[in-house]
């Protein structure tokens, strides 16, 4: 029955708990006959202040979703088995009074039943593929590469958690990631598990081979069709850094022979994956010799014959994961274009890529029996499931968030085109706020990204979202229950110089003169929009995270005083030189042309603290302690230079938070202080600085 529009419900904007009610979706898996996917679904309580996930079952033909598992907290990772007759999937769950203390693997059958555990893996399991018999996995998981046998991988895990000490010990390049340490002493092998048995045997042991070290998951490696052959992604370098170039590797699993089958000091491997009948195999391929910032192209090789790079003429980054059509004619991939991310067919004989499911934001798919399925949002709406089975129009096949979405207003957003840094056009995103009414007047709130290669656009965000920025957080309870209002945002998401899906070469601008051009698109951006008649002047903000902070920094030093009302500095970075304390300071000296003790000069031309003493606009700082992409002295030492130098500003840190704020009530807090701090701070008279202390 169709509503009319007296009884249509009241929709109101949207408010961070409602952020936080939205069900997420993880990517998809499909049974082999196309008929269901199979996905983790995650809900967030605010009152709990964590997350919950169970696995569903999604018909693709019609039908209602089903929830598969009941009794998990964490359930992850789902794949059907090749007979899809059940889903594996993994998870830390009791069973049989037993609690996981790392993640096992787990089966249960689609038609009903309870999942079991299979096996026990003392070192847990990270992340699997199946064999194509169907009894065996592959998986990953981090053991010490000089003990033989389960037994005493268990028993040096067991002596490790008892130990008394905390300090950590290493001769290491790469020894933290994002915000934890790699596993001291431990290190990412293959394993091969019997269904049966439960029987584990590692397929590293005795090899000096080891998986990527930062994050290894599905993408590191796959299974031939024959069930005999792996092939992964490995770092030969002796010493790992998170600039490594991978070269690729095939082990004989009877025979346990390993032989490397692409490796070139110049290039970087990765994403393997095998054609349907086992003679080829497609991965990404990055000329890194050439250029640090080479985007990733699809190639495809012959064991035993050259890399050949079949996307070279097609300039657009492409992502992982590869999936092979059934006849070995085309591949599957992910790429950006344009501030959007489609799913593309590549056909390998044309050279020719067509886009197959347009984005929005295509977050994952997955193809079987000529059926595809995609997982992706878009600017105005979080994570679906649809179904393309052949012929048909993409149809959902899942509506967690309807009702929630229905519930809620959305201002309408637009992307428009300005003139930018050296003429170039550049794509700004535009958010309005609900009910948006032209004869009125309103904030502008830059919003820029972080990256800085990478793009903001078509997509819906977790932590920075645009429509709840448009909105302005009314509703919104901070910490101690009091509203903070506000009359909403024009909000501007501009895709400045550097960003992706735009082409190299847009992207490569901004090598060696970080800054530079990236403020001329911002400033172009908001000088167009201070043309129109319905924005503020007095109330213009600029916020960002990770490289969005720095430039939210870096604009404090070289944009006058009164131009911006007020800026909010997210996990951002303030001083190239300390920043070497990073996870990532091999990347330092190929974006910003040099290493500091080389040319000094160079390094601070691009670190916003060279220019504290022009810096006059209030800013909130916000960081987490447990940020090591960005360590948190940055933002400490930002807010002390402010503090300083007499300029207003604030702090938020958290000690219990990385890059991103992921606990519901640390976000509710954080969108609490950013509204505030936004609200409180209109415009001194444009040109003036406010008042300092001496």
């Amino acid at each position: 029955m169709l509503l009319q529009p007296a009884t249509m419900p009241k929709r109101r904007p949207i408010t961070v708990d409602d952020l936080w009610a939205i069900e997420r979706l993880g990517a998809p898996s499909l049974s082999p006959d196309g008929a269901q996917a199979v996905v983790s679904v995650s809900r967030h309580s605010m009152d709990d202040n964590k997350a919950a996930s169970a696995l569903w079952l999604l018909s693709t033909l019609g039908g209602q979703p089903r929830q598969l598992t009941q009794c998990g907290d964490k359930d992850g990772a789902p794949q059907f088995s090749p007979q899809g007759d059940c889903v594996g999937f993994t998870a830390r769950r009791t069973q049989q009074g037993e609690q996981d203390e790392t993640p096992q693997f787990y089966l249960i059958p689609t038609d009903g039943g309870e999942a079991r555990r299979v096996g026990q893996v003392a070192t847990g399991v990270d992340a699997f593929r199946w064999c194509p018999d169907g009894a065996h996995i592959v998986f990953i998981s981090w053991v010490w590469p000089h003990l033989s046998g389960a037994k005493a991988q268990a028993r040096a895990l067991k002596h490790f958690k008892a130990r008394k000490t905390t300090g950590i010990a290493t001769s290491e390049g790469l020894y933290r990631h994002w915000d934890h340490f790699v596993p001291e002493g431990r290190v990412p092998h293959l394993h091969r598990m019997n269904l049966r048995s439960g029987k584990v045997q590692d397929l590293f042991e005795g090899t000096p081979d080891s998986l990527d070290w930062c994050d290894p998951d599905t993408d590191s490696f796959d299974v031939s069709p024959d069930g005999k052959r792996v092939v992964f992604a490995f770092d030969p370098a002796p010493e790992k850094r998170t600039d490594g170039r991978f070269a690729l590797a095939e082990l004989d699993i009877k025979r346990r022979r390993i032989a490397v089958i692409a490796q070139d000091t110049g290039w970087d491997f990765g994403a393997p994956r095998y054609s349907p009948d086992g003679a080829r195999i497609a991965c990404l391929a990055s000329h890194q010799a050439l250029r640090h910032t080479m985007p990733s192209q699809l190639a495809v090789l012959c064991p035993g014959e050259p890399v050949e790079v079949v996307s070279a003429e097609w300039d657009h980054e492409v992502a992982a994961p590869l999936l092979w059509e059934a006849d070995g004619s085309a591949v599957l991939l992910m790429a950006e274009q344009q501030g959007q991310r489609h799913l593309w067919r590549f056909d390998i004989a044309d050279r020719r890529a067509e886009v197959l499911v347009p984005g929005g934001t295509v977050q994952g798919f997955d193809k079987a029996a000529g059926t595809v399925v995609t997982v992706a949002d878009a600017a105005d709406h979080p994570a679906r499931c649809h179904a393309l089975l052949p012929g048909a129009a993409p149809r959902r096949i899942e509506t967690f968030n309807d009702a929630l979405m229905g519930r809620i207003q959305l201002g309408r957003h637009e992307a428009i085109r300005i003139t930018g840094a050296l003429g170039d056009p550049v794509q700004v995103w535009l958010f309005y706020p609900p009910g948006f009414d032209e004869n009125k007047r309103y904030p502008l709130l830059q919003v820029i990204h972080g990256g800085p290669h990478t793009v903001v656009g078509d997509n819906w965000h977790h932590r920075w979202n645009n429509p709840l920025f448009a909105a302005g957080g009314k509703d919104t309870k901070g910490a101690k229950g009091t509203a903070a209002q506000g009359s909403g945002h024009v909000v501007a998401v501009v895709n400045y110089h550097g960003s992706s899906s735009f082409g190299h070469g847009f992207l490569d601008s901004i090598t060696g003169c970080w800054g530079q051009l990236e403020l001329q698109d911002v400033e172009a951006a908001t000088t167009e929009l201070l043309k129109r008649p319905y924005i503020d002047p007095t109330r213009v903000y600029a916020t960002g995270g990770s490289y969005g902070g720095y430039m939210v920094a870096w604009m404090n030093g070289h944009v006058p005083a009164g131009r911006y009302a007020a800026y909010v500095c997210h996990a951002g970075c303030f001083d190239w030189t300390a920043m070497f304390a990073d996870d990532a300071w091999a990347w330092h000296a190929k974006e910003l042309g040099g290493w500091y003790w080389d040319d000094m000069a160079r390094v601070l031309a691009q670190s916003p603290h060279a220019f504290a003493a022009t810096m006059h606009t209030p800013t909130l700082v916000i960081h987490g302690a447990l940020d090591y992409r960005v360590p948190d002295a940055q933002g400490l030492a930002y807010y002390n230079t402010l503090k300083a130098r007499g300029v207003p500003s604030r702090l938020l840190w958290f000690p219990d938070e990385n890059h991103w704020i992921l606990k519901p009530q640390n976000s509710r807090l954080w969108y609490h202080e950013f509204f505030n701090w936004l609200q409180a701070h209109p415009a001194p008279a444009a040109g003036k600085p406010r008042a300092r202390l001496p």
